[in-house]
Formats: C-alpha cells, structure tokens, sequence
C-alpha cells in the first residue's frame, strides 16, 4: 500500500524539460520539427493514400509499406504536437494521464516498427527467392495476420513495460528529461532499485529488436547470395538501418538529440526513401499530379 500511495503521489502530472536549457534556439527548432513534421504528414499519406487508390500497387509489398507509413504518422503525432505546444507556449507540462498515454503509444507504435520491418524483409525474401510462388504465398489474409501479430506484439510489449514503469515510486520527483514520456527517462525518476523494469527491458530488446534483426539479416543473406538484388530491396535496408541504428546505440538512454532523430527525422525519411527510390510510387505520383511517366 506505501508503494501504491508513493506511486500516485504526484497526480497532477509532469514538466517536460526538453530544450528549455538552450532557450535562445527554441524559435529555430520550433520552425524546423514544424517543417520535419509536415514532410513527414505529407510523404506518408501520400504513400497510404497511393497504395489504397492504385490499383498496380495492390501487392503485399505495397500493403506493409501502407502500414509502415500509417505506423510513422501516427508514431510521429504521438509526441510532436506536444512538443511543439511546449516549445511555442513555454508550457512543459504533460499531465500523468497524457504522460501515460504517450508512453504507451509511442513505445507501441515503435515496437509494432521493429516488427513489421521484419514482415517486410520476408516479403522481398519470398518476392526474390521464390518468385513463383510468391502469389501464392503472400496471400492477402497471410498479409494481414502478419500484420495483425507486428501490431499485437508491439503494443503487448507496450503495455508491459507502461504498468510496471508507472508502478515505480517517484518520491516527488516529476522533471523528466527529455521532451516526451519515455521509458529511460521516467525510470531516472524512480527513488527505488529499478532492476525488474531493465531486466524487462532487455528481455524485451531481444525479443522486439533482436529476434527481427535476426529474421532481417538471415533474409536478405539469402536474398543477396541469390540475385545480389540491392536496388530492389535498398529502399528497405535503408529504412532498417536508419530506424535500428540509433534505437540499439540509445536505448539504455536516448539523448535528447538522439531521441528527436528517432521520433521525428526517421519517419520522414522513410517515406522520403520510398519515393525517391522506387519507381512504382514515383509512377503513381506523376499520375496522381496527372503527369504521364513512359
């Protein structure tokens, strides 16, 4: 019951310090997420409203890429209209209901990531090893189920680390450093051993991002060890890359830049990635502009 009462002891919620120590640059990186996030808003639905209304774009691939896409706005949406609230208003507070429910959609949204991005790596296996039998494989309610499994995983995992991460006494303390609700930087306000939640923690990393790693690697092994077909999967190495990247050289705590690379700037490029790179959504958009592409 100390613990429970301990727990709940601040109610009225948290201060977000984020960028407050560099006050002098606030303005300039207001206007910059505000144009980071836009792109990101605009590049994905683009993406998610291409592969709902063309009709050559109707594959597997086309489908995951859609809720990658629908994943990264949402992921982004999760944390940077707050952040920019706070940067425009001065107003660092998140209430402990909105601390909670940022936490757990973000972390499950970026969870759901890891995973579908390991979906999308069997897909290009089975499009390039076994192309004859790829129809019949990557059938649409296969397509979904995977689906269905990247997003139950990742938010199961959320919820997991949310309970047991917003169970642990603060004593009073409420400033958490960075600019959202995260899992490091409320465990830094804990005034108890926190080793339980990094033992989940960690359990977690090797089920959320090792476990998908693995599947990623042994997938395009064989996909290069076949056709060495880097111009049809590059889009994707490189979104996997740039997401697993800082997410395993910060987890143990992302710093503040880090973390603004992660929720923010790699959802841009991702569908900034698809565009540029693949040719049935640069088609599809010149059709879309209604311009015709030979």
């Amino acid at each position: 019951m100390r613990r429970f009462n301990n727990t709940f002891h601040h109610l009225s919620g948290f201060v977000l310090v984020g960028f407050s120590e560099w006050p002098k640059l606030e303005m300039f990186l207001f206007m910059i997420i505000s144009t980071f996030y836009i792109l990101t808003l605009l590049g994905n639905s683009a993406i998610i409203f291409l592969s709902r209304f063309d009709t050559r774009l109707h594959t597997s691939m086309y489908f995951f890429l859609a809720n990658l896409s629908f994943l990264d706005l949402c992921y982004t949406t999760s944390t940077v209209p707050k952040m920019l609230i706070n940067i425009h208003c001065h107003k660092r507070s998140i209430s402990y209901v909105g601390c909670i429910a940022q936490l757990f959609i973000f972390l499950g949204l970026g969870s759901s990531e890891y995973v579908l991005l390991s979906v999308m790596a069997f897909d290009r296996y089975v499009a390039i090893c076994q192309p004859l039998h790829y129809t019949v494989i990557m059938h649409s309610r296969l397509c979904q189920q995977l689906a269905t499994v990247a997003w139950i995983t990742g938010f199961s995992n959320s919820l997991v680390q949310t309970v047991l991460t917003f169970l642990l006494p603060r004593c009073g303390q409420y400033r958490v450093e960075s600019f959202f609700c995260e899992v490091p930087a409320m465990l830094q306000l804990s005034c108890v051993d926190t080793w339980i939640n990094e033992v989940e923690m960690y359990a977690a990393v090797i089920v959320i991002k090792v476990i998908p790693v693995g599947l990623i690697l042994f997938s395009y092994i064989n996909i290069f060890r076949a056709v060495k077909a880097f111009n049809t999967c590059g889009s994707h190495l490189l979104v996997v890359i740039m997401f697993y990247g800082p997410a395993i050289s910060g987890y143990a705590y992302m710093g503040k830049l880090l973390a603004l690379f992660y929720g923010l700037i790699t959802p841009m490029l991702n569908s900034l990635i698809y565009t540029l790179r693949n040719k049935d959504v640069k088609r599809g958009i010149n059709k879309l502009l209604g311009r015709q592409q030979e």
